[in-house]
């Protein structure tokens, strides 16, 4: 039986580009002229951070106005630079010259352009990865070579390495996302053909994401991300650096707590999660609830609005469909899979180097080292988020197994 068009799941309402996905198709590369003091320091944040300037130089700029800031995309670079500027600010001297005020000629305009995208005035994914390129050749291909950043951070290559990776991961999905509205359609119309077909591709799509993630080991280097880049992307809740949050000067008096920059900000395994019934214990699902308060609101509604529908998997037990049931399987060997290679990622970035940050403190070091055990103490445990990171990304692993039909479950559960 056919849905009325009127109700059919469609993407068109969430901000989703059907060739990018979540990424801001074509981010703008500068603001209005008015916003050139801006700019200009926004630009110059890992080199004014190098030569301890950077207070300095923001303590000095104008408050100005977000009124001349109209559109969409003008408002995400603004975020974007008043985000560089932020975390330079608050880490230039690491973690134990860490500042308890951000100045009101950077904290006012910040919140009012946050308050205007629904974003949290701190760095996010939606920022740092979805909103901060450029193609090279606008002609060319979106792939490394011909990829650029807008703004960076502390770290050289590696910054734009691992920015750019993960947004490659971003693009990566673009298929999967595409497919969801004719998964969700398909239910509700008892199509069992078409929810299989649908199934395969979103299966191929995060079979590409964990290749595009292996990019990771070759464009980042560990040491550079785990001893230099990590702390521009935390932030100041569950942060010992920080223990009391941060002063928006001229926003209000008491400090406020935010998250750092985490995977979990990326709406794409939520969606996932969702579709498939993948369901979190406790803790871990408080986590990332929490996440979604720091995604453009209408990928936020989308996560929401895929969590409402008729359950998948009871459309596919309901169904006499061998082709179906493996389809349904195999979305969840692939998310068990990117799940896994990302721990392993993880591990090789930040668990092996925190290890050895604590052997080489107490000797002497060459340089990769004297890097390592610079590296924040307070984040040798944790993610940027603020997450136990290991136990968290074991646990949300763990429970995507749950989302397996019965009988493979009970195979993962031997095997494990």
């Amino acid at each position: 039986m056919a849905a009325d068009s009127e109700s059919l799941f469609s993407l068109d309402t969430y901000h989703v580009s059907e060739e990018l996905g979540f990424i801001l198709p074509d981010p703008l590369e500068e603001l209005p002229p008015y916003y050139q003091p801006w700019m200009d320091i926004a630009l110059r944040v890992p080199d004014l951070v190098h030569s301890h300037e950077l207070r300095l130089h923001i303590n000095k700029m104008p408050l100005l106005g977000t009124q001349h800031l109209q559109k969409h995309r003008e408002l995400r670079l603004a975020h974007l630079a008043l985000s560089v500027m932020t975390m330079g600010y608050t880490w230039q001297e690491g973690e134990n010259n860490t500042v308890e005020m951000l100045p009101h000629n950077l904290a006012v305009p910040y919140w009012e352009v946050s308050q205007r995208l629904g974003l949290p005035p701190i760095l996010t994914h939606a920022d740092a990865v979805l909103a901060n390129w450029r193609k090279k050749n606008p002609e060319g291909p979106f792939d490394m070579e011909n990829l650029e950043l807008l703004l960076s951070l502390p770290g050289g290559d590696s910054v734009r390495g691992f920015f750019m990776v993960t947004l490659l991961v971003e693009l990566a999905a673009v298929p999967a996302l595409r497919n969801i509205p004719t998964v969700i359609n398909g239910v509700r119309c008892g199509e069992t053909e078409a929810v299989a077909r649908a199934l395969e591709d979103i299966s191929q799509s995060i079979q590409d994401m964990t290749d595009a993630l292996k990019l990771m080991h070759v464009y980042v280097e560990p040491s550079v991300f785990y001893g230099i880049m990590r702390i521009y992307l935390s932030g100041w809740k569950d942060n010992p650096s920080m223990p009391n949050g941060l002063v928006y000067e001229g926003v209000q008096i008491e400090p406020m707590e935010y998250s750092g920059g985490s995977a979990a900000q990326s709406s794409l395994l939520h969606c996932f999660d969702e579709l498939l019934g993948v369901k979190h214990e406790a803790k871990s699902s408080a986590f990332l609830t929490r996440m979604r308060d720091y995604m453009p609101p209408e990928h936020k509604q989308l996560i929401q609005d895929i969590s409402s529908q008729p359950s998948l998997k009871n459309f596919v037990q309901q169904q006499d469909s061998e082709r179906l049931n493996q389809a349904f399987q195999h979305c969840v060997t692939k998310l068990l899979h990117l799940r896994n290679y990302h721990i392993n990622v993880v591990s090789r970035f930040i668990t092996v180097p925190a290890a050895r940050a604590r052997q080489l403190r107490d000797r002497s070091q060459d340089s990769e080292g004297e890097m390592i055990s610079r590296a924040p103490t307070a984040l040798e445990e944790r993610g940027t988020g603020g997450s136990g990171i290991m136990t968290f990304l074991k646990t949300v692993r763990d429970q995507t197994k749950d989302a397996f039909l019965p009988e493979r479950r009970t195979e993962m559960n031997h095997q494990s």
